[in-house]
């Protein structure tokens, strides 16, 4: 059996029997990523979801505050929350900011790799508290951030580590059946898994099947990037490719859309070892196949 199907079974088999009904978009979550963070913009709530061992609880629903002109935002300065999936990339001391930030804030890498993909601009997209003076701010309130009540956010406050904690941002929270999210997790286990082995092996050709022909990356389109890949890959002595921590997610705002974010580290001739974190969004088809539309690093 190929190395990278060892570690990478072992990792599958930890996913969780949830019981029905079960969270759709939190498809897998592996031991490094404890808690995810949803966004309910309909209903004004922010969930939390932490990763137990008999499966995916929700342990917590606070009130929160969003862009003053709503949802989906396209461009800067549009004063729209984000749709999708977000990751904190760090803690900010607020203490010398606008009071309107409250006792801290959390920075979400808007725009992702999804968002740069269909041309969407901005940033300064927050997890933040609230002016200590102005009371329970209104549900659209804010320039595009999400805005949680002090006491609340200060108890969640070690709950959001950077480069760690998912935020995902939808309109309604969706729920499945445990057993159709069990098929999903199955599909994209293995799609990961034939992207890695092919990798390891070599095999540029089964690798480059798995990306859409609306793929775009660094400017390329899917022909480019083909001719780039072979020209680098094709060069490097690759002896082992293991994939580990892997979580797989559905974005709220695009129907077919799934995140894998894993640890990817890669051998070249046993000597040397490059070790990245690498995300790939999929996009399921109506026969149910998976390919790659989007892929970012961190």
């Amino acid at each position: 059996m190929p190395k990278i199907l060892v570690p990478l079974a072992l990792l599958l088999t930890a996913s969780a029997l949830w019981a029905d009904p079960v969270p759709a978009w939190l498809v897998r979550l592996p031991e490094a990523t404890p808690t995810v963070f949803v966004a309910d913009t309909s209903a004004s709530a922010l969930y939390r979801f932490d990763r137990t061992a008999s499966g995916v609880e929700n342990v917590r629903q606070d009130y929160m505050s969003i862009g003053q002109a709503g949802i989906g935002k396209e461009r800067a300065g549009d004063r729209r929350t984000p749709l999708g999936i977000y990751f904190v990339t760090e803690q900010i001391d607020t203490s010398r900011l606008h009071e309107k930030y409250g006792v801290t804030a959390f920075p979400l890498d808007y725009p992702n790799a999804w968002d740069r993909r269909l041309g969407r601009t901005g940033d300064g997209i927050w997890v933040h508290g609230v002016d200590s003076r102005g009371g329970v701010r209104p549900p659209l309130d804010t320039d595009g951030c999400i805005a949680l009540a002090n006491d609340r956010l200060q108890e969640l406050e070690q709950d959001f580590e950077p480069n760690i904690t998912p935020v995902l941002i939808g309109v309604e929270l969706a729920w499945t059946e445990a057993h159709e999210l069990a098929e999903i997790r199955n599909a994209l286990e293995s799609a990961v898994a034939d992207w890695a082995e092919s990798l390891r092996k070599g095999d540029l050709f089964t690798w480059l099947e798995l990306y859409d022909e609306t793929f775009e990356h660094w400017g390329m389109n899917k022909a480019q990037w083909s001719a780039f890949s072979v020209e680098t890959l094709g060069q490097r002595p690759i002896s082992d490719v293991t994939v580990s921590n892997l979580l797989l997610l559905g974005d709220p705002a695009e129907e077919g859309l799934y995140l894998s974010r894993f640890r990817l580290e890669i051998s070249e001739d046993e000597a040397r070892t490059v070790i990245s974190m690498r995300r790939i969004y999929w996009r399921r088809s109506e026969s149910g196949a998976f390919r790659i539309v989007a892929e970012d690093s961190g």
